[in-house]
C-alpha cells in the first residue's frame, strides 16, 4: 500500500506548485472578467456582475489587433521553421565533432535578457545599424525609407527571440533518425528530395509540431518586440493587455482579452496538432 502512494506523494510539490501559481490565478482571472466598475468606473473598484458582455466587447473593440497578432505569430513561426530545419538538420548530421559547441551557440541568446535582444534588434535596424545602409547601398530601399516602428522590424524581433525554441525540438527529432534509413531511400534510387519528402519530413514531424507549437504560443502573445520595435500601428494584442492592467487600469477587459487569447490560441493548437496527425503530442 505504501508503495502505492508513493508516486502520488512525490506528485504533491508538483501540484502544490502548480494550484497556487496557475489554477489560483486563472481562477480570480475569469473572476474578474465578469466584473463591472463600482460607481461609474471613476473610483477604480469592480463589483461582481456576471457580465459576459465583456468578452464581446473586448474582442470587437481590440479585433484588429488580435488579427494583427496571429498574423505576426504565423509570419514568424514559418521564418523560424525556415531558418531552424537547415540549421537543425546540419547539427544533427553535417556538424561531428562541432555539434556540442553550434548546439551551445543556438542556446547562447538565452544567457542574455529578452528585452536586451530585442533593444539590440533596434540597434541593428536602425540608422545607426548595417542593414539600412547597406540596403540603400544595393538600392533594395530609398533613402527615406526606415526599418524601425514598422512590423517587418516586430516580425523579425519574434523571429530572432523564439528561433532556439524551433531549433531546439527540430535538432531534438532529427538527431533521432537513424541514418541508415536515408541510405536505404538511396539504394531505392530516390534522390534527395524524394529522400527528404518520404523519409526525412515524416520522421521529423513530432519535432516541426512542437517548434512550431513553442514558438507560434508565445509569440502570439508577445508584447515586448511590439513595444521596442513597432509603433501604435503595430500594437498586439499583448500590448493592450498590458496596457489594460497598468495604464487604464481596466481590470475586467484586460481579463476578458486574457481569457479570448488563451481561448482562441487553445482552438488554433488544438485544430492544427489533428491536422498534423499528432494528437499523442497533446
Amino acid at each position: 500500500m505504501g508503495k502505492i502512494k508513493t508516486p502520488y506523494l512525490l506528485l504533491l510539490p508538483g501540484f502544490a506548485f502548480l494550484f497556487t501559481f496557475f489554477i489560483l490565478p486563472i481562477v480570480n482571472l475569469a473572476q474578474t472578467s465578469t466584473q463591472t466598475p463600482v460607481g461609474g468606473g471613476d473610483t477604480g473598484q469592480y463589483e461582481q456582475t456576471f457580465a459576459f458582455s465583456n468578452y464581446i466587447n473586448a474582442f470587437v473593440e481590440n479585433k484588429e489587433q488580435f488579427t494583427r497578432s496571429f498574423v505576426y505569430a504565423t509570419i514568424a513561426t514559418v521564418l523560424a521553421l525556415a531558418i531552424s530545419y537547415p540549421l537543425a538538420y546540419a547539427i544533427a548530421f553535417k556538424s561531428g565533432r562541432w555539434k556540442n559547441v553550434l548546439l551551445v551557440l543556438v542556446v547562447a541568446p538565452f544567457f542574455t535578457s529578452f528585452l536586451l535582444r530585442t533593444v539590440a534588434w533596434k540597434q541593428i535596424l536602425g540608422e545607426e545599424g548595417f542593414v539600412v545602409p547597406g540596403l540603400r547601398t544595393l538600392g533594395v530601399i530609398s533613402d527615406s525609407t526606415t526599418l524601425t516602428s514598422t512590423a517587418f522590424a516586430v516580425v523579425m524581433g519574434m523571429t530572432y527571440n523564439f528561433l532556439p525554441f524551433m531549433t531546439l525540438p527540430l535538432y531534438a527529432s532529427i538527431d533521432r533518425i537513424d541514418p541508415r534509413t536515408l541510405e536505404a531511400s538511396g539504394d531505392l534510387y530516390a534522390n534527395g528530395f524524394t529522400t527528404f519528402r518520404k523519409v526525412t519530413l515524416p520522421l521529423s514531424m513530432p519535432g516541426v509540431v512542437a517548434g512550431t507549437l513553442l514558438t507560434f504560443i508565445p509569440a502570439a502573445g508577445d508584447y515586448v518586440n511590439a513595444a521596442i520595435l513597432g509603433s501604435p500601428n503595430t500594437k498586439m494584442i499583448g500590448n493592450v493587455i498590458e496596457s489594460r492592467y497598468f495604464k487604464i487600469v481596466d481590470y475586467p477587459t484586460a481579463a476578458a482579452l486574457s481569457f479570448t487569447l488563451m481561448a482562441a490560441i487553445l482552438i488554433l493548437v488544438t485544430l492544427y496538432i489533428r491536422k498534423a496527425g499528432t494528437e499523442e503530442l497533446v
